[in-house]
């Protein structure tokens, strides 16, 4: 999250699945010729990153022909076009290069989703910008990033199961982010909390809630929202916090009023 605004495509990862999946999906994203961008695969440091866990492997062959060839059409020792590369721009140039940047950027969500499409005819797993869990219905909702919409999905079963309309949000792409598209998936929900395990230090939420509460604004009708900041460090989440915020939801949903918007989950006061 740190790197969030570096100018790097950024793929999250809920599973150690999902993030070998990803890492195959980002070579063919970044590599495209209108994309041309570097490519974060993120998943959670411990959580994920240190855990024990079943995944299913394609066989190397497939693996060369689905991520294919780096065929650059420019670079240092072409002959027929030379070159020099180098991170410096001065002024001249500068703005020009950050638009070219920042056009690669929208152009790369066209781009993850074709992607994603050939991917899942490899392997028949599905991927997306986010995945909606429970959402069709949903009143009430949790946006998270990472290995927490595990959990997160947990606490929504034990919820469906007495009769509460609750429903997740799985962040996968957070750059570029999905303004238009997480909208429209939550215009119809009542009360919404977004979880972010990072702190930006605006003194007003997390990275994910500046930005999802931003896709909101030109929307007619949007839920009241708040913010949780939590699991900072690999502090763990477990099923007992995430059914204390659809509590919380509850309460704000009944009241018609959000209250204290930038909130802590799960730390000692």
């Amino acid at each position: 999250m740190g790197a969030r605004d570096t100018g790097w495509i950024q793929l999250y990862s809920e599973s150690n699945q999902e993030a070998y999946d990803n890492m195959l999906q980002a070579m063919r994203i970044g590599e495209n010729s209108k994309v041309m961008l570097p490519v974060m695969v993120c998943q959670d440091g411990f959580i994920t990153s240190h855990a024990i866990e079943n995944i299913e492997l394609l066989e190397t062959e497939k693996v060369k022909a689905f991520v294919g060839e780096y065929n650059p059409e420019n670079y240092m020792l072409k002959k027929e076009n030379p070159m020099s590369v180098g991170a410096y721009a001065t002024a001249a140039y500068y703005m020009e290069a950050k638009r070219a940047q920042a056009q690669a950027m929208i152009d790369a969500k066209e781009v993850i989703l074709k992607v994603a499409a050939e991917f899942e005819k490899v392997t028949g797993r599905k991927y997306g910008l986010f995945e909606e869990y429970m959402m069709d219905d949903a009143e009430e909702a949790i946006v998270a990033i990472g290995s927490t919409a595990g959990t997160a999905k947990e606490a929504v079963n034990m919820m469906r199961k007495e009769g509460r309309k609750v429903g997740l949000i799985k962040l996968r792409v957070f750059r570029p982010f999905p303004m238009k598209e997480l909208a429209a998936a939550l215009s119809h929900v009542k009360a919404a909390a977004v979880l972010d395990k990072a702190e930006s230090f605006s003194a007003c939420g997390g990275p994910l809630f500046a930005e999802v509460r931003s896709a909101l604004y030109d929307c007619g009708t949007r839920p009241l929202m708040v913010n949780y900041i939590y699991g900072l460090g690999g502090r763990d989440v477990m099923v007992e916090n995430i059914l204390y915020v659809f509590e919380s939801l509850k309460e704000i949903a009944a009241a018609g009023k959000a209250g204290e918007t930038y909130r802590y989950l799960g730390v000692r006061e």
